[in-house]
């Protein structure tokens, strides 16, 4: 069983803490820290375990922020002694994220220098979130910075809707400002910088599909085999949907001509077997044809209704009159993110985006 998040602040941190804390500063209160910060961690989850950690920095550091921002500098790795890096430096950032707001600069600065140890996208949001003109003029030069971190977060920090932290309800409502620094990045020699890229795309995509599907269109003329790639991951959203002129971009166009077969293997599953169904696909038309193939199946609630999911399968160039025969195994097991449902299920394939196929099967739970 996989060690619960939790256990990624725990105390040995706090205690390392305290030491670089207190490297510097000897006035820091090591003890009263140490005491404040791990009060009851045990029976705390991840995000309550950090955020007592952050307010034990409160009570310990100076209350003026650029006296305990220097302190918090000096305790991050330099050139020739180790410091505080990973998870230890999450308080940090809820702790700047706080406190440093009258100090854009200084805090900005500090979070720069704090990502390449420990990402600072959850320290950035509150700036963006009190001021976002003022944070992206900063913000936007990072795309040029020589370390790989400080420009991954440069996209990643402002991703609209970044998972586990605030959302930035401006640039969900619009999301013209960071473009200019997604495009900057779309050429990244790191494939790490390129995949943030992707993701904030995709996040931009839930609300605004047609301002990503025509920014994919001005930068896929000539793009690299690397910014296809990410293009494409940027698109997958609006290529599961659908998406006429997505899926456009990708050379997935009208479906004139296509014909489609559709057998399940058995019409009955047991919950932990395979879902094994075959697909014969035909260009009965004139002209070449590429096809994006995904299917979706529908579970069933426990309300009786349908909840689809869907599923990326393959893609395939068929010459006028040629036919393909492909097969698939779906599992249909235990996962944490799903409970299943016994009942009717429905399996549907999808072609560019369009249903073209598709089979009842009974869901049968032991």
């Amino acid at each position: 069983m996989a060690e619960p998040l939790k256990n990624l602040l725990h105390a040995g941190v706090v205690l390392e803490l305290a030491k670089h804390l207190g490297r510097n500063a000897p006035a820091f209160d090591r003890e009263r820290f140490i005491a404040l910060a791990s009060h009851g961690l045990d029976s705390l989850e991840l995000m309550q375990r950090s955020l007592q950690i952050r307010d034990a920095l409160f009570h310990t550091l100076p209350e003026g922020f650029p006296a305990a921002a220097e302190i918090l500098r000096r305790a991050l790795p330099g050139e020739s002694e180790l410091g505080l890096s990973g998870w230890a430096l999450l308080p940090v950032n809820q702790f700047i994220a706080a406190r440093g707001l009258d100090d854009f600069e200084l805090s900005l600065s500090l979070l720069r220098r704090l990502t390449p140890h420990f990402t600072a996208e959850f320290g950035i949001r509150a700036f963006i979130h009190r001021d976002q003109q003022r944070a992206l003029a900063t913000i936007s030069g990072w795309t040029g910075d020589s370390n790989h971190h400080v420009r991954r977060l440069a996209s990643e920090g402002t991703r609209p809707r970044l998972p586990w932290a605030m959302r930035l309800p401006e640039l969900i409502r619009d999301p013209q400002p960071i473009l200019p620094i997604l495009a900057a990045l779309i050429d990244d020699p790191e494939d790490y910088v390129r995949r943030s890229v992707a993701n904030s795309l995709n996040d931009i995509a839930k609300d605004h599909p047609d301002l990503v599907a025509r920014f994919v269109a001005a930068h896929i003329d000539g793009a690299s085999p690397e910014r296809l790639r990410l293009l494409r991951h940027a698109s997958r959203t609006l290529l599961k949907q659908g998406h006429a002129e997505a899926l456009a971009n990708f050379g997935f166009g009208a479906l004139s001509g296509i014909d489609t077969g559709l057998t399940l293997g058995t019409s009955l599953v047991r919950f932990g077997q395979h879902l094994q169904f075959d697909l014969e696909i035909r260009n009965s038309g004139t002209a070449e044809r590429r096809v994006m193939i995904d299917y979706a199946v529908h579970h069933q609630k426990a309300n009786g209704s349908m909840s689809p999911k869907v599923f990326k399968w393959t893609t395939m160039t068929l010459e006028p009159g040629a036919t393909f025969e492909i097969e698939k195994r779906h599992p249909i097991r235990p996962i944490t993110t799903r409970r299943y449902y016994a009942g009717t299920h429905k399996l549907v394939v999808l072609i560019n985006g369009q249903p073209m196929a598709d089979a009842d099967f009974e869901l049968v739970i032991d």
